[in-house]
């Protein structure tokens, strides 16, 4: 498929938002159809994390109210896949806070994907921070289908909200994850702090990388953090940007992740006639979401629109 030029890009960057979200629901539906994307994730060890990330309550630099706990045990993660299962999603990810997952945790993580895969019969992807080929293979071989290591941001904004880690590093975990032959699921946060041109930068990344699927938060502010205080991101900005990666990632799901209730609120269908075509449900790391329940009728609501 023919990749979006940056000047046809800058172009559809001055467009109203009711024209460029037109643009975007067009190509959704001519590329994907109604086809809709559903995942779920386990906060399986959280808290105490080593890295700064400036938005995140699991950082071990800031004082937070997050649950700080190890490895959660296999009936935990297990049943957590059940349940995943049950409410409809696709894909379920193992989640763990740090740095990068290593030893005896590691080692237990490889076992559950295989649990997972023999007794409950979800795809299984994990999102265990900065990791080597060799251990990604081994996952792999486990049965895990998808890695999730996420960008965060631009790599011109990058050293504003994460000083413990670089953003090289995390582009190399992702090519590392793809070497290993595994599907990438990989996006970002809105609303850091960053610019129309930031978010459009990490998206650029993305497509040069060849992700598999593109997740997208907007940042909650939480207590504790250095981003307590931050300003919400516009409803405007929020879809525009969705918009805008529609038309760069033309056949990839969105999936709308983390602060879509609270940064979109009564705004939230509008995403999904902008393009965003996936979402996570059941929750998120720290934060609760919508009820399975309300998701479904979305969804079910927004293939009859696609499809009319």
């Amino acid at each position: 498929m023919k990749m979006i030029s940056p000047v046809e890009l800058a172009a559809l960057r001055k467009l109203p938002l009711a024209e460029l979200m037109g643009r975007a629901l067009q190509t959704k539906v001519a590329q994907r159809g109604d086809a809709f994307s559903l995942c779920s994730i386990i906060n399986a060890k959280s808290g105490k994390c080593s890295e700064d990330c400036r938005f995140c309550v699991q950082s071990g630099h800031y004082e937070t109210d997050a649950p700080v706990y190890p490895l959660q045990d296999e009936t935990a993660v297990l049943d957590a896949a059940v349940e995943a299962k049950r409410i409809g999603a696709k894909h379920f990810s193992i989640v763990t806070s740090g740095r990068g997952l290593a030893g005896k945790d590691l080692e237990r993580v490889i076992t559950l994907v295989a649990l997972i895969r023999e007794k409950v019969g979800i795809k299984v992807c994990a999102s265990l921070g900065i990791l080597s080929r060799g251990d990604l293979e081994r996952l792999r071989e486990a049965g895990m289908c998808r890695y999730h290591h996420n960008l965060e941001t631009s790599k011109e904004f990058f050293p504003q909200v994460v000083s413990t880690h670089t953003f090289a590093e995390r582009v190399a975990t992702i090519v590392a994850a793809q070497d290993a032959g595994l599907e990438v699921c990989a996006g970002g946060i809105f609303g850091l702090g960053e610019s129309e041109d930031d978010r459009i930068s990490m998206g650029m990344t993305l497509r040069d990388l060849q992700v598999d699927s593109v997740p997208i938060n907007v940042l909650i502010p939480l207590p504790g953090t250095p981003m307590a205080a931050t300003e919400s991101l516009p409803v405007l900005e929020i879809l525009r940007s969705i918009a805008l990666y529609r038309l760069i990632f033309p056949d990839l799901p969105i999936r709308l992740a983390a602060g879509r209730e609270t940064a979109l609120s009564d705004f939230l269908s509008s995403a999904l006639l902008a393009g965003a075509d996936g979402m996570m449900i059941g929750g998120y790391l720290t934060q609760r979401g919508r009820s399975p329940e309300d998701d479904h009728r979305l969804v079910a609501e927004m293939k009859r629109i696609w499809r009319s």
